[in-house]
């Protein structure tokens, strides 16, 4: 029996991390200890929720940031800078409005120092490859979203990459063009039209990875890291309502589920949060209508994660910080990549209006140390009144400026639903409008 031979990675990232200084000099860790090597010939999909490093990652890959420590190497050789071989698609197209579609395609041509002839015939090769065509004197406001970034596929396909990086490149595109592009950027990797070894897709949706994907790597937050892996061994085409398709899905979101909460104790179905912890971003309109949902007859206060993402239409940015927002109020809990419903969740969501805000405002004392400090700073001021700028600078000390904010913001959003206390946008006042 011949020995199979190992295919050499042409990618690889050894030990990188990358911290970014923030105005106090303090360091914020985003990329710890991160290994990765990609090898020719397969589609990675790399998954995780907004703000984990994932896009810093992306850029260190390509050479447009340093790593603070580690190293990146493409064959075998150190990446220093941005390098031949290697493309990148983005979520926004990044089109010059002012080009034509022919002109934006033929702009990393013209950087590699290619000559007019020679780009002009490559720059309409990598149009029509895409199926842009007869588009080659059209301006980025004549195009849809769609058409948009296929123009920014011709661009990066056009420099003949071995790699191409792509970021959320179909998340601001409808479901149908989504699902266009989706066949045709597989047409393409399948038909070998290009030099392509090798995609890396990151992505929020899982149905997307692996739809895509031959292996898909789960990426955890604060720090961002390679936490778990999944292999897709299923042909191509793939169709959604494949069983094999709801098995992975199903392990991505048990992997998700368990990594999602490093604050969890073995064991213990509720988290203990600290005053500086990450609040999610959820309205409460959103977390009283899955409660809601968890208590309707079709689920029976228990709902599978994936089945759950799918019925409702939530990726990993919608579903996760609303089941995180659950799990701290003690309405719901995960366990094994199914979300159940509390008998608490279950009388809030039979409650009327009065009970559910008395409900929901004991559980924010009780279990946000953030809303419970601010109440307490109320109750103990003799005017009963504080400035916003007092908790930002608290909360500064553990997170980023705009993290901050973003986390003040929703306390403060859950404590004027719990009338725990009021707030003035205009003077950036919190108040007690009931001291009793």
């Amino acid at each position: 029996m011949a020995k199979q031979v190992q295919k050499k990675p042409v990618l690889v990232l050894e030990n990188v991390s990358k911290f970014f200084t923030q105005r106090d000099r303090q360091k914020l860790l985003v990329l710890d200890n991160l290994n990765l090597s990609l090898y020719p010939g397969e589609v990675v999909a790399l998954v995780g929720k907004s703000g984990s490093g994932k896009s810093t990652l992306l850029r260190i890959m390509s050479g447009l940031i340093k790593p603070n420590n580690g190293r990146v190497l493409w064959h075998d050789e150190d990446v220093a800078s941005p390098f031949k071989g290697l493309s990148m698609v983005f979520q926004d197209f990044a089109l010059l409005p002012w080009l034509t579609v022919l002109q934006n395609v033929e702009l990393g041509l013209e950087a590699l120092g290619v000559d007019r002839k020679e780009r002009r015939e490559k720059a309409l090769e990598a149009i029509d490859m895409v199926g842009m065509d007869g588009f080659e004197s059209a301006y980025p406001k004549e195009l849809s979203g769609g058409m948009c970034q296929r123009v920014g596929l011709a661009r990066a396909l056009v420099v003949d990459p071995e790699i191409m990086l792509m970021d959320e490149p179909f998340s601001a595109l409808d479901v149908l063009t989504t699902d266009n592009l989706r066949s045709d950027l597989l047409s393409l990797w399948q038909g070998k039209k290009t030099n392509l070894k090798n995609i890396l897709i990151v992505t929020h949706n899982i149905e997307e990875a692996v739809l895509l994907a031959d292996r898909i790597l789960i990426f955890s937050s604060n720090p961002g890291a390679i936490r778990a892996e999944v292999k897709v061994n299923l042909d191509h085409p793939r169709a959604d309502n494949e069983v094999g398709v709801h098995e992975v899905m199903d392990e991505i979101y048990h992997q998700l589920s368990l990594l999602h909460d490093p604050h969890k104790i073995a064991g213990v179905r509720y988290k203990n949060i600290g005053l500086h912890y990450r609040l999610p971003k959820v309205e409460i309109s959103e977390l009283s209508g899955l409660i809601e949902t968890l208590d309707s007859s079709e689920y029976a206060r228990k709902a599978d994660l994936a089945d759950l993402a799918e019925d409702l239409h939530l990726d990993i940015d919608d579903l996760f910080p609303l089941t995180d927002a659950l799990e701290i109020f003690r309405f719901a809990y995960i366990q094994d990549g199914a979300l159940f419903l509390t008998d608490l969740g279950n009388r809030f969501a039979c409650a009327e209006i009065l009970e559910k805000k008395e409900i929901f405002a004991k559980q924010l004392l009780n279990h946000v140390p953030l809303a419970r400090h601010i109440r307490r700073v109320l109750d103990d001021r003799y005017n009963q009144c504080a400035t916003e700028d007092r908790f930002l600078s608290e909360l500064q000390d553990s997170l980023t400026e705009s993290a901050a904010d973003e986390v003040l913001k929703v306390c403060i959003d859950w404590g004027r639903f719990a009338e725990i206390f009021a707030y003035s946008v205009n003077s950036g006042i919190l108040s007690l409008e009931d001291p009793n």
